[in-house]
């Protein structure tokens, strides 16, 4: 079965044009989980791989539409930057929430780890719920407005750690990004906003999703009447973000030997920071036992990684016009560090990576290049570094900054 979102950036591009006319009715329609989700932009996958960029979704929305058409539109493109921004400051959350997911799958007693693995079967006796866990693991999507009802139900009906149902969704989700999948998940418990939860409603799901209920009313009572209990706030340690090189103008000396890494948080070298530079060579490494063994993802997702790194690797031939090599190692810092070496490279450039498994690594990666002599250094999108200073609370605060500076920008 192909993907059922866009991973290439052809295939993007593509179901952005079509998306596009659509953009004014999207406020009224959203909300509704259709059969074939035509009524929104299934674009997630490939924003998130960035494939496509926000940024290239933004000014195409502001030339073709008005603002205040677009606003809702304009908010949901935002809120992956706003959670992302949110983890820079607060990377122990990501740690602790990868520390849990291990500890539980030994401590949490047998027979909730056998209904926790139900309920992500498809088998919780809940039939609308079961029938959206089918679909995630058939098609490795979920509407936005399911994936809340479903998280709802697997922690305040079926009272399952928050960490394990965030786990089922980064193994299945084409579009899993650490940040708003973890946070999202945080936020329906109840501990993202302290004292605000999300609570799965069957007379919602009446309203926007009634085929999900069609033929089958199995459990419907469990979900009538949900209570949520108290959530103890969290004592998280905010961390700032180590200064990264903000300079789209950066430029290595004209006769120094260096290289591209590409990694899956952001695969359009040939717009931005690195577009107009001339590398000798360009890599991107895959460890398919990390992602399988360490993350448990699906065959689905991994195939998806590669097809988006695969994609990324051709364009940068393209665009660069030089040697490019996929790497396939155990260890990815290895494999990057002999790559840099046996072309003689003295620097390794890359987009920085967000906080998620690819950041996990970048210790090892920058001890090896530096014991070998090779400098790394990290450029931030320069828009990602201006949303990123917007964040400081909830959503809407960061919303009211990002509007002026959209606003100054495009308009």
């Amino acid at each position: 079965m192909p993907p059922f979102e866009p991973l290439t950036r052809r295939d993007a591009l593509d179901a952005w044009r079509d998306f596009l006319p659509k953009v004014p009715s999207y406020t009224s329609t959203r909300n509704s989980v259709q059969p074939g989700h035509a009524n929104v932009s299934r674009l997630g996958a490939c924003i998130r791989f960035r494939t496509l960029l926000e940024d290239e979704v933004i000014r195409d929305t502001l030339e073709r539409h008005a603002f205040g058409v677009a606003e809702k539109w304009l908010q949901e493109i935002c809120w992956r930057r706003y959670w992302k921004g949110w983890l820079e400051t607060r990377p122990s959350i990501w740690t602790r929430w990868r520390q849990r997911v291990r500890a539980l799958g030994l401590e949490l007693p047998a027979e909730r780890l056998a209904r926790a693995e139900a309920v992500a079967a498809g088998a919780s006796g809940v039939a609308c719920m079961d029938a959206m866990a089918r679909e995630l693991m058939e098609t490795g999507y979920l509407h936005n407005h399911a994936r809340m009802w479903w998280a709802s139900f697997w922690i305040h009906v079926e009272q399952l750690p928050w960490e394990l149902g965030a786990d089922f969704f980064f193994r299945h989700l084409l579009d899993a990004d650490p940040a708003s999948n973890t946070l999202s998940w945080r936020w329906v418990a109840g501990l993202h906003t302290p004292g605000k939860s999300y609570v799965v409603r069957l007379s919602n799901i009446e309203k926007y999703a009634p085929h999900y209920l069609a033929g089958d009313s199995s459990g419907n009572e469990r979900l009538a009447d949900v209570s949520v209990g108290a959530t103890v706030p969290e004592n998280i340690d905010a961390f700032a973000v180590q200064p990264l090189l903000q300079t789209p103008s950066f430029s290595p000396p004209a006769m120094k030997n260096f290289g591209i890494w590409l990694h899956p948080d952001d695969l359009v070298p040939e717009i931005g920071p690195l577009a107009g530079l001339a590398p000798t060579s360009i890599a991107a490494c895959f460890s398919e036992s990390i992602y399988r063994e360490t993350f448990q993802l699906s065959p689905r997702r991994i195939a998806g990684l590669k097809v988006v790194l695969r994609d990324a690797l051709e364009r940068a031939a393209a665009h660069f016009g030089c040697a490019t090599l996929a790497l396939k190692a155990e260890d990815p810092a290895d494999a990057l560090c002999s790559w840099a070496v046996e072309n003689k490279l003295s620097e390794v450039v890359a987009l920085a990576p967000m906080v998620g498994p690819v950041r996990d690594m970048l210790g090892s990666l920058e001890r090896r290049l530096q014991a070998a002599g090779i400098r790394l250094t990290l450029l931030r999108r320069l828009s990602d570094a201006t949303a990123f200073s917007f964040v400081s609370a909830g959503f809407f605060p960061f919303w009211q900054k990002m509007r002026r500076h959209l606003n100054e920008v495009y308009l």
